[in-house]
């Protein structure tokens, strides 16, 4: 008989959880502008700790000391420890009054090298958007606690997803996974996971996943329902009732009863994670050219006004000797510094983002050519030693307002679509452009035709293929050269 034997091995495995702290950060690095006004208020109700600043103080923290404090009635070992607890405090709450300081010196310096009142100088140039619930979707991962690649894998997953839910057709799962250092395993698993989420089959490649991942796991046991969302779908949608009855060797009634119960399905379970009415937000950054270089204001007119209340002020220095309140105080002079750090990031994070997009689109803002060259998360992330993800958060939902107009900082990354003369890399923005030019100026009753707008870009030193150009015309809402002869009568 073989013997058991049971063998104790150490092995090390490097994994990132993310915890509330890290939660909150990745939100706030997310939040446009005006959303996070809406954050920092919440943060501010729930602190007391913290509050707005109405009129200058002039208290001075470091005038508090613990020897100020008048203690009756307390052993000497009570009063020792009490004593190094409210120090301990004080120094804690001075600390995070000087990152205040600083905060608010960072962002006046900015107000100045903007040359004007930045309180008023956007109110003028409101953009209309429509905000998604993808954020609030991917908060139900948060207790399956997934380490940070996994996670990001997720995200990349639900923000390409389209407007009902669908990943692109182009879109390879286990490419994505592999960019994030995951195993096909782990893609599927994170994939299912997502899919089962509320509403279910958000990420799905096809209408069959997108309803088989709506099946309870009851009806999943039923071979007809699987059917018919999956191999007998296309019989299903154009009512052969009577050809999918045979298939299965059913009577029609049958099949009535599970269209009835796949009716309850939705086949576009994204357009239940986007807002149902649109939003106005004001550009999160302002782009100036002042003698020939461009700087970044960041436009946040809430975080620089946040102080330390000054009734809690008085309270340290007049002394805590309730272990409890001691306690609260330590916790929540913890949570003001690690958002005001948190604050303080997402706003130095999001400059130098700015910075580097300047730096790589040069010909569009310093030769104002409305041009943009291909460009990508990962150039950006490497010019700035950070994750693709950080890129992605930054610029998600944000717009600047540039001497060119106002554009979301998405608009500045873009794909390849062909090549030049000297056979560099061409962006899908300069394509479009290009081809635009060249139909506004067709002549009407002759308009050009596919291969004949391929010809005449290739002409201009641009090689791009018909299938492109048909691509991006449909992109545009420019109908084909037959039909734009016809309505140009």
């Amino acid at each position: 008989m073989a013997s058991l034997q049971h063998i104790l091995s150490l092995r090390q495995k490097q994994e990132l959880a993310l915890k509330p702290k890290m939660l909150q950060s990745l939100k706030m690095l997310s939040l446009p502008a005006l959303e996070l006004e809406v954050y920092i208020k919440q943060e501010l109700i729930n602190n007391p700790l913290l509050e707005l600043r109405e009129d200058k103080e002039d208290e001075n923290l470091e005038d508090y000391t613990p020897e100020s404090s008048s203690v009756e009635s307390e052993t000497p070992l009570e009063s020792t420890q009490s004593d190094a607890e409210l120090g301990q405090n004080i120094t804690e709450a001075k600390e995070l009054t000087d990152t205040l300081d600083q905060w608010n010196d960072f962002h006046q310096d900015y107000k100045y090298g903007g040359g004007g009142d930045s309180e008023n100088e956007n109110t003028e140039h409101l953009v209309r958007f429509e905000e998604d619930g993808r954020f609030k979707f991917l908060e139900q991962l948060y207790p399956y606690n997934l380490n940070d690649n996994e996670f990001e894998f997720a995200t990349d997953l639900v923000e390409n997803c389209d407007a009902y839910g669908f990943l692109p057709k182009d879109m390879n799962l286990y490419e994505s996974a592999r960019e994030s250092g995951l195993s096909h395993k782990t893609a599927d698993r994170i994939h299912n996971l997502i899919l089962s989420l509320t509403p279910q089959g958000i990420t799905a490649r096809s209408i069959s996943e997108c309803l088989m991942a709506q099946l309870t796991p009851e009806q999943k046991e039923n071979r007809i329902l699987v059917g018919l969302v999956t191999d007998q779908f296309q019989n299903l949608i154009h009512r052969r009732y009577q050809k999918i009855a045979s298939h299965f060797g059913i009577s029609e009634e049958v099949i009535m009863s599970a269209r009835e119960q796949i009716s309850h399905l939705d086949p576009k379970p994204g357009l239940r994670i986007l807002a149902s009415n649109n939003n106005y937000i004001f550009p999160d950054v302002t782009i100036k050219k002042i003698d020939d270089e461009f700087i970044v204001i960041i436009n946040d007119m809430i975080t620089p006004n946040i102080i330390i209340s000054p009734r809690y002020r008085k309270m340290l220095g007049h002394g805590l000797k309730d272990k409890e309140t001691m306690q609260f105080v330590r916790d929540k002079i913890n949570s003001a510094k690690f958002l005001i750090k948190s604050i303080y990031m997402r706003m130095r994070t999001l400059e130098r983002v700015t910075l580097s997009i300047i730096k790589h689109q040069h010909d569009f803002f310093y030769n104002g050519s409305g041009v943009m060259v291909p460009l990508t998360y990962a150039v950006i992330a490497q010019d700035l030693s950070v994750s693709e993800s950080t890129i992605s958060r930054v610029v998600k939902h944000k717009y600047a307002e540039t001497p060119y107009g106002i554009y979301g900082l998405k608009d500045f990354f873009t794909s390849t679509a062909g090549t030049d003369d000297n056979y560099e890399s061409v962006s899908r923005q300069r394509v479009k452009s290009n081809i635009l030019k060249l139909i506004e100026a067709e002549p009407k009753d002759n308009p050009l035709s596919d291969q004949e707008l391929v010809e005449k870009l290739h002409q201009d030193g641009l090689t791009i293929s018909r299938r492109i150009i048909a691509k991006y015309r449909d992109e545009m809402g420019i109908l084909n050269s037959r039909l734009r002869k016809v309505t140009g009568k």
